[in-house]
């Protein structure tokens, strides 16, 4: 079976922010695959993240 994937930036990273961004796709019926950062050298917090989530090809949009 086919799998399709959703990437979606999440550009102010705050738990609240990851928590409202993994509820919000999970609830349309897309699978949490991982999530990952992206680093300023000059920061020990992250700039952005980027959330992937899957889901058997040809399930329908919500």
């Amino acid at each position: 079976m086919a799998v399709e994937y959703k990437v979606v930036e999440i550009a102010n990273v705050t738990d609240e922010e990851i928590e409202a961004v993994l509820n919000e796709w999970t609830a349309q019926g897309w699978t949490f695959d991982t999530l990952q950062f992206a680093m300023r050298d000059s920061s020990r917090r992250p700039s952005m993240a980027f959330a992937t989530f899957t889901r058997p090809s040809g399930a329908s949009d919500d």
